[in-house]
């Protein structure tokens, strides 16, 4: 069970209005390097711009402390229900945990089930790429074909995406989600069906839009390549095996994952088996280490050291202090252009929540709007409101140092572009500065000064790669449940999402 305390009725809660009232939380700008986190040699994380100091931290610290943090870390690690309204635990981090040490649910150690899973994704991701499992003809596998949504797409067409430079030469992945059977069409068309291979992807399978997809391209194929032949082009990937079976899936092209593995952080799971065709089965090991890595380092780290600790903290103070509704994820590379609509469904599906573990209406803002765009493009489209709007954004800035191309004068833009919008955000320009810039106008000169003491908080990765990304949604992830504990709400289920899906259902049913 999670504690369920009301922050506003803590200590720290008062003391942190107080706090924040009197504006004494400005930088102690002789201290920049206190406020620079590293997790090993994968990534650092740079607080020092946003807008609180030493005080705002140990009172936000203390705010966690009083909602009992340390307890619902315990508690998500060690299979307790803590979503409690569907009665399950979470454990998407035992899919990555590399210590075989036992993991416990309803008195079964799901570690066995875990290692099990993983050798037959490794086995077959290897038979796929060495072609020995091939097409109904013959052909060896190009194309891979992920049909599923949500969760069961979102994070891995992000990773794949991400991870470009990492990808096998021979095998495409192509994503089917949406509704319209145009895009469907035209896809089919296009790929060689006896060199393809369709991973259906749903939890239950019984997914509206995933199943009326497979349905749709199952009889595609039998109408192509013949009703003995379909299973063949097959994979299921569920928490519901006998459904796939009835569905007609292959025993040896079933996986499966379980009711404690939430949609939205699925990715480690063999839902992320489009990943491991996609980079090789190595490197997806790769990205479970890394994430790995961020699991022990939040279990462990001291917490004002403690990477996804801070960021939750310092997303608090923005939300409930100084009412930030948004907050703008920005890439400075353009391999993580997905990554804001991944944190989009871990945040907004998580904590987008307005009645407490208590059963109550909550009256105070729970979870900011999570947007973005690539920093170069966005640089000439939103940024100005950034620099110049009425309304105060926090900013991640999120740049890879490393690049593995030759094009030095293009990363050395992105650098360049990187370190100056921040310097820009954070010191602006006032009107001394200005007028010595641009020197005697009749323009209004109000017009090009800036404020700055815009809050941006830059994260340097040294290289993009599988571990290092694997740190970084783990960064995230954890940044969230620690937000839902703290605004004291279950973050694991999703009732506004299900509400959709019933309606759905039941207009289909009234239209027959």
């Amino acid at each position: 069970m999670l504690p369920k305390i009301n922050p506003t009725t803590t200590e720290a809660w008062e003391k942190l209005l107080q706090h924040y009232t009197s504006q004494d939380y400005r930088l102690q700008k002789a201290q920049p390097e206190e406020f620079k986190k590293t997790i090993e040699a994968l990534f650092q994380v740079d607080y020092q711009y946003g807008l609180w100091n030493t005080t705002t931290v140990a009172l936000l610290l203390q705010l966690a402390k009083e909602t009992q943090l340390e307890q619902a870390i315990e508690a998500l690690f060690t299979g307790v229900k803590i979503n409690e309204t569907e009665d399950r635990a979470v454990l998407h981090t035992a899919l990555r945990d590399g210590s075989q040490q036992p993991i416990y649910v309803n008195k079964e150690n799901i570690q066995p089930k875990v290692e099990k899973e993983l050798s037959k994704m490794k086995e077959f991701v290897e038979q796929v790429h060495e072609g020995k499992v091939v097409g109904s003809t013959g052909k060896k596998i190009k194309h891979i074909v992920n049909i599923g949504i949500g969760g069961s797409a979102i994070g891995p067409r992000m990773v794949i995406e991400a991870l470009d430079g990492y990808r096998n030469a021979d095998i495409r992945v192509h994503f089917v989600s949406s509704i319209d059977a145009e895009p469907i069409l035209n896809l089919l068309e296009d790929i060689d069906l006896e060199a393809s291979l369709f991973l259906i992807v749903s939890k239950t399978f019984t997914t509206l839009e995933t199943m009326t997809n497979a349905r749709f391209i199952k009889q595609y194929v039998i109408d192509r390549l013949g009703q003995e032949h379909w299973q063949k082009h097959f994979v299921g990937i569920t928490a519901s095996p006998e459904t796939a079976l009835e569905f007609g899936i292959s025993k040896s092209q079933l996986f499966e994952f379980w009711d404690w593995v939430c949609g939205r952080f699925s990715l480690w799971s063999s839902v992320g088996l489009s990943i491991a065709l996609a980079i090789g089965y190595e490197e997806y090991e790769n990205l479970l280490k890394g994430a790995e890595k961020m699991d022990q380092h939040f279990r462990t780290v001291e917490w004002k050291d403690n990477l996804p600790i801070l960021h939750a903290l310092l997303g608090i103070w923005y939300t409930n202090f100084h009412g930030c509704q948004t907050q703008a994820i920005i890439p400075y590379n353009h391999c993580l252009r997905e990554l804001k609509l991944y944190l989009q469904q871990a945040a907004m599906e998580s904590n987008g929540k307005s009645v407490d573990r208590n059963g109550k209406p909550v009256d105070y803002a729970t979870c900011p709007v999570i947007w973005g765009e690539v920093g170069n493009d966005a640089q000439h489209s939103f940024f100005q409101l950034l620099h110049q709007g009425t309304v105060k954004i926090p900013s991640d800035f999120i740049l890879i140092e490393d690049h593995k191309h030759d094009c030095d004068e293009h990363h050395g833009h992105l650098i360049a572009n990187y370190h100056a919008q921040i310097k820009a955000l954070t010191q602006g320009r006032d009107l001394e500065a200005t007028l010595a810039y641009i020197g005697p106008s009749k323009m209004d000169i109000q017009h090009r000064v800036f404020a700055g003491k815009k809050p941006v908080t830059p994260i340097l990765l040294k290289e993009l790669t599988p571990e290092s990304l694997g740190a970084l949604l783990a960064m995230y992830e954890h940044t969230y449940f620690v937000q839902g504990v703290i605004w004291n709400v279950y973050s694991f289920d999703q009732w506004g999402v299900e509400l959709g899906k019933t309606l759905a259902k039941e207009g289909m049913v009234n239209s027959e």
